[in-house]
């Protein structure tokens, strides 16, 4: 299988902003192995700004344009250090994809940003992708990587998209605040009682929530794509998800588009 996997922020990070070593290196053997087995995968990773939060010692995430962008360049580079070094360790090679809205919504530059994902495939890369948030703005911005990991998956015809997020997937109330919630494991069409159980924003250093992943379901799933939300604590899961059993939820897709 075509896999994307997107990581949010509170996965990779601790609530510091310093990198959660032990699970990101689980991240990485994991998702190695997959492609060992023959999967082509394809990483969505967040984190940039987190990481830059952290390793310049902020108290909180920026709310400014500059700072925003400053935490970027420094926490983008630790964090495709951290994945070199990592997926080397298993023998396999890295590249970074940068994007921001215009290089999807120009027809030209999405055609070359295919074009490159396609080649990087047949190399045997594995590509990890970020929106560009050095240079970055409001105008340009494809907005949070839940929408971004839906965008990837689209263009390169992924058999399915994966959101590793905090949660175990998509509950008929918030289990933060109601302990009866139930979770909900199949999806076969966004209703608008579905979109109704959509909470708030994510963690404090991400920019995500339910109602950007319904969001991306909604572009996945229209395009033929499955996605999946599931838990990022246990990147162990990854390995269910590849032979087809049930984890988190499930959002089922409708014919491929030809």
């Amino acid at each position: 299988m075509r896999i994307v996997v997107k990581v949010g922020t509170s996965t990779l990070t601790h609530a510091t902003g310093r990198l959660n070593i032990r699970r990101v290196e689980a991240l990485c053997k994991v998702l190695s192995d997959l492609k060992n087995a023959g999967h082509e995968i394809i990483l969505v990773s967040s984190g940039a700004i987190g990481m830059g939060v952290g390793k310049l010692m902020l108290t909180s995430r920026p709310t400014d344009m500059p700072t925003k962008q400053a935490a970027a360049a420094v926490g983008q580079c630790e964090l495709m250090y951290v994945y070199d070094k990592l997926f080397s360790e298993y023998h396999h090679t890295v590249a970074q994809i940068l994007l921001t809205g215009s290089d999807v919504e120009n027809p030209q530059r999405h055609d070359n940003f295919r074009n490159t994902m396609f080649r990087l495939l047949e190399l045997g890369a594995l590509p990890i992708v970020n929106e560009n948030d050095t240079v970055v703005t409001d105008e340009i911005a494809v907005g949070d990587n839940d929408t971004l990991g839906a965008v990837v998956a689209v263009s390169v015809a992924a058999d399915l998209l994966v959101l590793l997020s905090d949660i175990d997937g998509l509950y008929t109330a918030d289990p933060h605040k109601h302990p009866d919630a139930r979770l909900i494991d199949r999806v076969e069409t966004i209703t608008p009682e579905i979109e109704a159980l959509a909470g708030g924003k994510g963690s404090a250093l991400g920019t995500g929530g339910m109602a950007t992943k319904l969001s991306a379901a909604k572009l996945a799933t229209e395009a033929g794509t499955d996605m999946i939300i599931a838990n990022g604590q246990h990147p162990e899961l990854l390995y269910e998800i590849a032979d087809g059993n049930a984890v988190g939820t499930r959002f089922v897709a409708k014919e491929r588009n030809k």
